[in-house]
């Protein structure tokens, strides 16, 4: 069997947008997994209310501001990522907002804004953290994108456009990184139970809802949380070494139906009536 290079046992991890949602449970589950954690965001103090959490829980972690739209700021990230806990082993980007507008009453300059957060971030992330990995030959990012790839929905233009690039671009960073010891994964979640989206107003919500049922895109009022895409995650960066997860979709599980009036357990939903009289 060929011999296998082992990732370190405690490899440092950045994560972005991880103020709160996906990315503050992805930064506490990779800390309960024995990996120190910078966590960062554009709002320093909830960084620091996450990682302090994490602490308090027994973890290593530390907070960093960081607007992932700052060129400079991301070009700056190694050194700034690195100076807690070493280089940095595993990179979530996870950073991402969400625009419920139609194609056209989305202005240019809202347009361009969602490109640079959702998409031009992961490129400067990726020049900034990924290089230094493959030098060292060993690493792992994660892309996370949402199943609008798979399924696009109205009135989200800019965050369909933004997402099929990411997913895209992320396709291209696998191919070029074959070979060097660095894996990309893409993660992929379906409805998910975050904060994004409470700065919606509720008029719009309703309607948008509606739409995507009449597409039929809500088939049943179950999502996922934050912490199931925090496990997924994990289990991506976690798989040893000699093997890549390159797509992992996740689907909010739908609530169980009731049992229909008379069915018991021991009843198969086909069984065959039997005849027990003699």
């Amino acid at each position: 069997m060929t011999n296998r290079p082992e990732h370190p046992t405690q490899r440092p991890a950045l994560v972005t947008g991880a103020s709160a949602g996906i990315g503050a449970a992805t930064a506490a589950a990779l800390a309960a997994a024995g990996h120190p954690v910078v966590v960062t965001a554009r709002r320093k103090d909830r960084c620091e209310d996450v990682a302090g959490a994490i602490r308090d829980a027994g973890g290593r972690a530390a907070a960093l501001a960081l607007d992932v739209s700052d060129a400079d700021a991301v070009a700056r990230l190694a050194i700034d990522a690195s100076e807690p806990f070493g280089p940095i082993e595993v990179l979530v980007s996870n950073a991402g907002d969400v625009l419920p507008q139609s194609v056209l009453e989305t202005s240019e300059a809202d347009f361009t804004a969602q490109l640079d957060v959702n998409l031009h971030a992961a490129h400067r992330l990726a020049r900034a953290i990924v290089a230094p990995m493959v030098d060292r030959q060993r690493g792992d990012v994660v892309f996370v994108t949402s199943d609008v790839n798979r399924v696009p929905r109205p009135n989200m233009a800019s965050y369909v456009t933004s997402k099929w690039g990411l997913e895209g671009f992320a396709r291209a960073l696998q191919m070029e990184l074959e070979g060097t010891g660095v894996r990309a994964s893409i993660v992929r979640p379906g409805p998910t139970t975050t904060d994004m989206g409470l700065s919606w107003d509720a008029e719009r919500v309703g309607p948008l809802l509606d739409e995507w049922t009449r597409w039929g895109l809500m088939r049943h009022d179950g999502y996922l949380a934050s912490e199931d895409l925090a496990a997924a995650i994990l289990s991506v960066v976690s798989l040893p070494r000699g093997a890549h997860i390159t797509l992992l979709e996740l689907e909010p599980e739908a609530p169980v139906r009731p049992r229909p009036p008379g069915r018991s357990d021991a009843t198969p939903p086909d069984a065959a009536p039997t005849d027990a009289t003699p």
